[in-house]
């Protein structure tokens, strides 16, 4: 990784950036044409060729913040956009919350069947961590660091956990800090997997580069889901590339069913200059991190 060159704009970063994970994940993937072929289809089906790729971006800045080794965050990368896309596809199962519609296309029970998508979502998460163990060029000690954060993020005090509660919450009258706990475990612990992978793609981390990064993570992790459930409220499902309404259909607590529409709005503005002043010990080296967290709260799908 090299110094941030400031005539290229976020823009173009980000579509780089994109174009080049989705070349990586298709290499990263065993080919259709191998046995078994549905299987691999299907893999195929559900993590290529769609999604903002939020968590391969983030873990790209954060490497570009301190000039990691290219090749190991590719890979770390890549093995966090599996195991999103695995949460993905057992999240839109009939027995979870049972959508047909994904990133614009039919969810993999639908274009598949219900027991191809749930082998999908377990070879997903298991090349993800064979995707991490093989061909770093970093210390032993480092990438097990790595594979170990990964581990924590997706199981039972992370991402699995957060889904735990979130379904266990249906019609439930949450406080606003059970909400944000089970967002931390659903949606953030993931997100700050995919900053501090870029970084220890570089070296070990300072107490205080630590400290830094799970604020700014935190703030954004928060956001993502905050402006997810505005979305949710707000827009269509042709923007969204996914069935909108559907919490509030299944009577699902949000921060916009807890604090209102404008409330939630002013919320994820907070988080975002709260994502901004996290970083300033970085100085202008941590300008993707930053664009990025500008991104998630204005999005508008």
């Amino acid at each position: 990784m090299t110094a941030i060159d400031h005539g290229v704009t976020f823009s173009d970063w980000m579509q780089a950036t994109q174009a080049g994970v989705e070349s990586a994940l298709d290499q990263f993937l065993p080919s259709a044409d191998t046995v078994p072929h549905k299987l691999h289809a299907a893999m195929r089906y559900a993590l290529l060729g769609g999604g903002k790729r939020v968590r391969p971006l983030l873990v790209f800045a954060a490497g570009e913040l301190f000039d990691a080794d290219p090749d190991t965050v590719s890979r770390a990368a890549g093995a966090l956009e599996m195991i999103h896309v695995y949460s993905l596809v057992h999240d839109d199962m009939p027995c979870m919350d049972d959508d047909a519609l994904r990133r614009g296309k039919p969810t993999v029970h639908i274009a598949y069947d219900e027991a191809t998508a749930l082998l999908v979502g377990d070879a997903l998460q298991s090349q993800a961590f064979t995707l991490l163990a093989e061909g770093a060029a970093i210390p032993p000690a480092r990438q097990m660091a790595m594979l170990r954060l990964l581990a924590q993020a997706s199981g039972s005090s992370g991402m699995c956990g957060g889904q735990a509660i979130d379904l266990d919450s249906v019609g439930l009258p949450l406080t606003l800090a059970q909400l944000e706990q089970m967002h931390q475990l659903k949606t953030g612990a993931l997100l700050r997997a995919a900053v501090v992978l870029g970084a220890l793609a570089s070296k070990d981390l300072e107490p205080g580069e630590m400290a830094a990064l799970n604020a700014y993570a935190r703030a954004v992790g928060l956001a993502f889901q905050v402006v997810d459930d505005v979305l949710d409220a707000t827009a269509d499902s042709a923007t969204l590339g996914k069935t909108a309404g559907k919490d509030a259909a299944a009577n699902k607590p949000t921060y916009v069913s807890i604090l209102g529409l404008e409330p939630s709005q002013a919320l994820a503005e907070q988080l975002r200059c709260d994502a901004h002043a996290a970083l300033a010990p970085f100085g202008d080296k941590a300008r993707r991190l930053r664009e990025l967290a500008d991104l998630v709260v204005q999005r508008k799908a």
